[in-house]
């Protein structure tokens, strides 16, 4: 039997994205999926669009679930869509955000993965805009080999390409507000023993997140994450290299 996978998608006010993000879960060609739908209570059409693809998917045979109610933030949603997975897998892919091609699924379980299944399976990232146009790949490049303590670089593996067995899977710690996903890899990673690195773009991510929009907010809790995780001296070192690393970005940049 072929994993089953859970596609948890957290909606809010997403009329304009939600369509391209339903589209490319249920155009997927691997027939073992179910598609789950947090929404935190939108008032626009988000709510049509979900009962439309909740017809779509009957027709499919395509397991669908979804649940529209007030939240306390969206980490509080995503524990939520953790509680109605029920797969082998679970992979987030937010409203706006794409798995990168039809044949995706296929591709990582039908000719890649070996039988004895990894606990967390990770890609590429494509950085996409509010008009899905691709904007070219994610700056960090995901690593060769990955480990829980690759983390002390940043954020190396974008949360939309990664794929963690559901019964490692820790609910997403409420007392962060922007990084939650950060500290939530890196509890995921701590817990697998077997990695697996597809060496594939697994999502078109959506430019713009609510970390990019804090940003000051969001790098204030990686810091500390960061210092819980690896010690305060390490951090403070490592974060002084980021400043240098980012201001030689810019420059290189600059002279594109």
């Amino acid at each position: 039997m072929k994993p089953l996978i859970s596609i948890i998608t957290i909606t809010f006010q997403a009329e304009s994205y939600l369509r391209r993000t339903a589209e490319s879960v249920l155009l997927q060609g691997y027939s073992n999926i179910e598609y789950v739908i947090v929404d935190g209570g939108s008032s626009d059409q988000t709510i049509s669009i979900i009962k439309e693809y909740e017809e779509l998917s009957k027709q499919k045979s395509l397991p669908f679930h979804w649940i529209s109610e007030g939240d306390k933030g969206i980490y509080d949603a995503m524990n939520k869509g953790l509680q109605l997975a029920s797969g082998d897998y679970v992979w987030f892919m937010n409203a706006g955000d794409q798995i990168a091609s039809e044949n995706c699924l296929e591709n990582i379980f039908d000719t890649e993965i070996p039988d004895n299944l990894p606990d967390f399976i990770y890609g590429e990232t494509s950085i996409v805009n509010e008009q899905g146009v691709i904007m070219g790949p994610r700056r960090l490049k995901a690593p060769e080999q990955l480990n829980w303590r690759s983390f002390k670089m940043g954020m190396l593996v974008c949360h939309q390409s990664m794929l963690v067995k559901r019964i490692l899977a820790p609910k997403f710690d409420l007392t962060y507000k922007f990084s939650g996903d950060f500290d939530w890899t890196i509890r995921c990673l701590r817990k697998s023993t077997t990695i697996y690195n597809t060496h594939i773009v697994l999502s078109h991510f959506l430019d713009g997140g609510i970390s990019k929009q804090k940003m000051r907010a969001s790098l204030k809790e990686r810091f500390i994450i960061m210092s819980k995780n690896y010690g305060l001296i390490s951090t403070i070192l490592r974060h002084i290299w980021f400043v240098c690393r980012a201001a030689w970005f810019k420059l290189l940049h600059g002279w594109i």
